[in-house]
């Protein structure tokens, strides 16, 4: 295990998008123990429909630079990590859920409030998940998400139904894991940059990954360059993004 430096205030604080990293080797394996921490991060009914791309093959790193549009960032990086989305994985692990669950309440006796928890878990990964992510050519989630807004006139109801909703749950959920894992770097004094930019049909070829897995971010890791560090972190003030209700 990593011992964490920092808490978390202070690594929140610490932690820049560094831009230029120093020609310095970092640890794989804290590096390792920080994408652990990030597969803790929460995800949308426990499904965690992410997988972590730790690239630390020079070959690799410079062909995953080149699909970054060489930029700074992920060329000067000494490892990179790849954020993907997995949304096309539900099946697995809603059963990987459903497993899991028999397996906790797998002993005898029983009580009533367990059997009542052990049946309402199951039946949400063996009826509910199934009915929001089966799709079939967006036809069967466009039925759906018009079925839903129908109900929804006389109930509240979950109205994200079509495919492109569930794309959006996965990449929110692999989201939160790259935070976890950034946090996490800056916690042992380690730098990161996410990116958005770059060729994502590339950097699937360069991974090898298959047809349904997408992209969420790439993330550059090493030991910052001061002149990686653009200026001091703007932010709007808090007062015009914060509401009390």
């Amino acid at each position: 295990m990593i011992s964490m430096e920092k808490t978390v205030s202070e690594a929140i604080a610490y932690r820049r998008s560094t831009r230029v990293y120093k020609d310095i080797p970092i640890d794989t394996q804290k590096v390792k123990q920080c994408l652990v921490n990030a597969a803790l991060a929460p995800t949308s009914s426990n499904l965690q429909l992410w997988e972590f791309y730790h690239v630390t093959d020079k070959e690799k790193l410079k062909r995953l630079a080149e699909a970054c549009f060489n930029q700074s960032a992920a060329k000067t990086a000494q490892q990179l990590v790849v954020i993907v989305a997995r949304k096309d994985l539900w099946k697995k692990r809603r059963q990987a859920n459903i497993d899991f669950i028999n397996k906790a309440y797998d002993k005898e006796g029983l009580s009533e409030r367990d059997l009542r928890r052990k049946k309402m878990a199951t039946n949400y990964y063996k009826k509910l998940i199934p009915t929001v992510y089966t799709d079939f050519l967006g036809i069967l989630g466009m039925i759906k998400y018009g079925v839903f807004q129908i109900m929804g006139l006389f109930k509240p109801i979950y109205r994200q139904a079509r495919q492109s909703d569930m794309r959006i749950v996965a990449h929110k959920s692999a989201g939160l894991a790259a935070q976890n894992f950034m946090i996490s770097m800056a916690a042992i004094g380690y730098d990161t940059c996410p990116m958005e930019g770059s060729d994502t049909l590339r950097v699937k070829r360069i991974l090898k990954l298959p047809r349904g897995a997408e992209i969420n971010m790439v993330i550059g890791c090493g030991i910052r360059d001061e002149k990686g560090i653009y200026g001091k972190r703007f932010r709007i003030p808090f007062e015009e993004v914060y509401f009390e209700v």
